[in-house]
């Protein structure tokens, strides 16, 4: 599933990101590496921005790019 289909509380974690170049190395920035844990805490009323708690910092990632985030269900 993508971290876009993640429900809101459901911690998910990342086992591939199908992004390239400065879009890929801005998430790896931000902490987004494999294995990482995610959970969306937050929609924006524009419907079309997420924010997430990864790695103690809450961040904010388009629905674009977080469709193109591939993570598990924990478990």
């Amino acid at each position: 599933m993508t971290l876009e289909e993640a429900a809101l509380g459901q911690r998910v974690q990342v086992c591939d990101l199908l992004i390239q170049d400065s879009m890929r190395r801005r998430l790896l920035d931000l902490g987004i590496l494999y294995d990482t844990w995610i959970e969306p805490v937050y929609d924006s009323p524009s419907g079309h921005m997420r924010a997430y708690f990864v790695n103690g910092a809450v961040i904010a990632l388009r629905d674009s790019e977080s469709k193109r985030i591939q993570v598990r269900e924990r478990g």
